[in-house]
């Protein structure tokens, strides 16, 4: 890779759909953190769907994003860049 189009500021959307995954693990947890309050935040059933949704909507984003950035870096051709998003994108499901 040459070093990548986004200079690697996209991956930060694969971290921010693992924190929000770990929120919602922790979701109903009565463990205290390091403060001493509850890691679980206690939010409803609507909530963490709305959170599963975000999750996978940033999963998508991030899959775009890392594809784009290889094809703006010259590492992947158009063919290739199509072929590699579906793959990923299917690997989603």
């Amino acid at each position: 890779m040459s070093g990548g189009h986004f200079s690697g500021t996209n991956y930060h959307i694969g971290e921010i759909a693992r924190d929000i995954e770990e929120e919602i693990r922790d979701n109903k947890s009565n463990e205290l953190d390091v403060f001493g309050n509850p890691r679980g935040r206690q939010y409803s059933r609507k909530v963490i769907k709305a959170m599963k949704y975000a999750v996978r909507l940033l999963r998508e984003a991030d899959i775009f994003v890392n594809r784009i950035d290889y094809l703006l870096s010259g590492d992947h051709g158009e063919e290739s860049f199509l072929q590699r998003l579906k793959e990923d994108l299917r690997g989603l499901k």
